[in-house]
């Protein structure tokens, strides 16, 4: 997993829509990590939070809007081709198709928490013909309350830890420090070492 704080401070809302989005595509992205760390920026002052919920929640209902609208457009065979491609087994597409087609609108809101299932519920419902208005409507309903609750989840983290995490952070870069200098005084020590053998072994021969 990448370093997700200073890409967030880099790139902002923007790192947040992208992975978001992708992530309910299917594409293997920390969603969840992003939203929560984008929490604990909030907290810290860095991100101000009606941003990033307005991004959060837009780029989620966007991803699976457009995940239903690909199952609706190409079908069964879409999605199946599509399970290959993230590596699916057979077996947890049909359970999930199963699901989708019993449940419907409820089960689009359900998978919204559950990191496994999300990005594959859009494409089924739309294969399954599920109605885009029971679509839709899931699927706000669901991201108005998992991205404010993935963000509260990282705000919390930070307001009840914060001091703790802030001491962290400076130990850690002090570590840093030290570690790159014991590096350096160990090379150093090393060509030196290398230098005396080398002269040793002139004065021998």
């Amino acid at each position: 997993m990448p370093d997700l704080r200073p890409l967030i401070e880099h790139w902002g809302y923007v790192a947040i829509f992208v992975f978001v989005i992708l992530g309910n595509l299917g594409i293997p992205v920390p969603e969840e990590s992003i939203l929560v760390m984008a929490g604990y920026l909030v907290w810290q002052g860095e991100l101000r939070l009606p941003l990033v919920l307005l991004v959060g929640i837009f780029s989620a209902i966007s991803g699976d809007n457009l995940g239903y609208w690909i199952g609706r457009r190409y079908g069964q065979a879409a999605v199946v081709r599509y399970g290959r491609w993230v590596r699916l087994t057979p077996a947890r597409l049909d359970a999930t198709r199963r699901v989708v087609t019993r449940y419907g609108a409820v089960a689009v809101f359900a998978a919204r928490f559950i990191a496994g299932l999300r990005f594959l519920v859009g494409p089924l419902a739309g294969s399954t013909a599920l109605p885009p208005f029971g679509f839709v409507t899931a699927n706000i309903l669901g991201a108005l309350l998992y991205v404010p609750t993935m963000v509260a989840a990282g705000y919390g983290l930070a307001y009840g830890l914060g001091d703790y995490l802030q001491k962290f952070e400076r130990v850690a870069g002090r570590v840093e420090h030290v570690v790159l200098f014991g590096a350096i005084l160990g090379t150093a020590g090393a060509l030196g070492l290398r230098v005396l053998r080398v002269r040793r072994d002139r004065r021998d021969a």
